[in-house]
């Protein structure tokens, strides 16, 4: 049929590359509204793992608002795979940093203290140079101690750690007993119903890999290019692995019109930045129409979330867009985790300066048998020196959440040991504590030298934890 003759014609040129023609939509384009009212959605996995980062009331607001689309949410194989596999991750970034941040602050403080101390120099060698004041000078001495400094910092460091120990205390998630407890997983489950993609065949998985590696990547056609070399070609391929099951998914249908996809994800494989702007790759759209028939809107959380309380009338507050945004920010570097130290052998030269700055001899790593537990123990070793301030770690260097010893009322797991399990008089708290058993092994065959640091060390690296809530 002839168009309508009233209607102005849309030229070729204009209609073949209007992707790249318009900047990305605002968030009141009067298109947007069919993305949340009709529109598949599909939350990459950093949306979900986010759920483990919100505080339980902000938590189950945001399931509240999903909830209002959970007829038409979509959950891809990849994205499933990645947050069952990555929720350990995510809890024990939180551990690690609420673990440390007390050692930190008196860092920062003793920091302070020396700066202050460096002013007042500064202000006695003027006396002493251009006045000869010397009463001056020692005047200020006495006024400006380390002491008296201390304690003017004293209050403020006491409510710093204090405000650290609620944030432990307040979250309903713990590392231990994350398997036996999860408050999230459930949830997200039941969120999905049946909505779940089934997992590609072997061969459908290495033509999407090979895909990967060999065309798209080399030529830079996003998703996830900037991924190229990172551990496996089945790992690298992680963003282009979801991106192809979403296509295929949304060219099942015809009635598939809209596909809105939430990801925090804005590197330069999704985003593209031109003249100071930034929005999603034109060609994933031009992809997406293409190859589905589907029009496509990518946004981050805190779009999704405020349009679902703009178009669904999801009630969410304004503290919790603060924590939806602050959970989509750039994550940190990876965490070794107990899972992830026995499949990851630590560079020889940060086991070197971990052993020298723990203080512990050459031989201290060989006296273990099993491969696996020494290397959580040389993982614990670089983390705990590094937690402890005994060396400076790298901007790149893994962060590391691993625990030789707990306190807590019962075991994280049949295998850990009691405390009483290390030798009276050289562990401190026997009687209140688990042992990890690669921990107890490690300690029970080395040196008494090496025994006694170890322990030493693992006691520091407690005392750094929150007591139990």
């Amino acid at each position: 049929m002839p168009g309508d003759p009233h209607q102005p014609r849309e030229l070729p040129l204009i209609r073949q590359y209007k992707d790249w023609l318009q900047r990305n939509p605002p968030e009141d384009s009067p298109d947007r509204a069919a993305f949340f009212s009709q529109g598949t959605v599909v939350l990459d996995t950093n949306v979900l793992l986010s759920l483990y980062e919100y505080t339980p009331d902000a938590r189950a607001e945001v399931l509240q608002a999903l909830a209002s689309v959970q007829d038409r949410l979509w959950l891809p194989h990849q994205v499933g795979l990645e947050f069952v596999k990555g929720r350990h991750r995510v809890i024990a970034e939180r551990h690690k940093a609420l673990k440390a941040a007390p050692n930190s602050i008196n860092k920062h403080m003793g920091e302070a203290n020396k700066a202050i101390i460096a002013a007042r120099q500064l202000v006695q060698d003027l006396l002493l140079k251009y006045a000869r004041d010397i009463t001056g000078s020692e005047e200020l001495a006495s006024l400006i101690s380390s002491q008296s400094i201390d304690a003017l910092l004293g209050d403020w460091k006491k409510e710093l750690i204090a405000r650290v120990k609620s944030l432990s205390a307040g979250s309903d998630i713990a590392l231990s007993s994350v398997d036996a407890e999860d408050p999230v997983l459930p949830k997200v489950a039941e969120l999905f119903g049946e909505n779940v993609a089934a997992q590609p065949s072997p061969d459908e998985l290495r033509h999407r890999v090979e895909e990967a590696s060999s065309y798209r990547f080399p030529n830079k056609i996003p998703p996830g290019f900037s991924d190229a070399g990172k551990g496996t070609p089945i790992d690298a391929a992680g963003d282009y692995l979801l991106w192809e099951e979403v296509i295929r998914f949304a060219s099942d249908s015809t009635e598939r019109e809209h596909l809105l996809f939430v990801s925090s994800d804005t590197k330069e494989d999704w985003y593209e930045t031109e003249g100071g702007q930034r929005r999603p790759w034109p060609s994933l759209a031009t992809e997406m129409r293409i190859r589905a028939g589907t029009e496509l809107r990518i946004e981050t959380p805190g779009q999704f979330y405020r349009g679902v309380k703009q178009y669904l009338h999801a009630r969410i507050a304004d503290t919790t867009y603060e924590e939806i945004d602050r959970a989509a920010e750039v994550p940190s570097n990876p965490v070794i985790t107990d899972s992830g130290a026995v499949g990851a052998a630590p560079p020889t030269e940060l086991v070197l300066a971990a052993t020298k700055a723990a203080g512990l001899s050459p031989s201290a790593l060989r006296t273990m048998d099993d491969l696996a537990d020494i290397q959580r123990l040389t993982w614990w070793l670089i983390g705990v020196t590094a937690q402890l301030g005994r060396r400076t770690p790298s901007d790149d260097e893994p962060d590391v959440a691993l625990e030789a010893a707990i306190r807590a009322e019962e075991p994280p797991s049949a295998h850990w040991h009691p405390g009483t399990t290390l030798r009276l008089g050289e562990w401190p708290y026997r009687s209140s504590t688990w042992i990890a058993p690669w921990f107890a092994q490690a300690v029970n065959s080395t040196s008494q030298n090496d025994r006694r640091t170890l322990q030493a060390l693992a006691a520091q690296h407690l005392d750094l934890a929150p007591p139990p809530a």
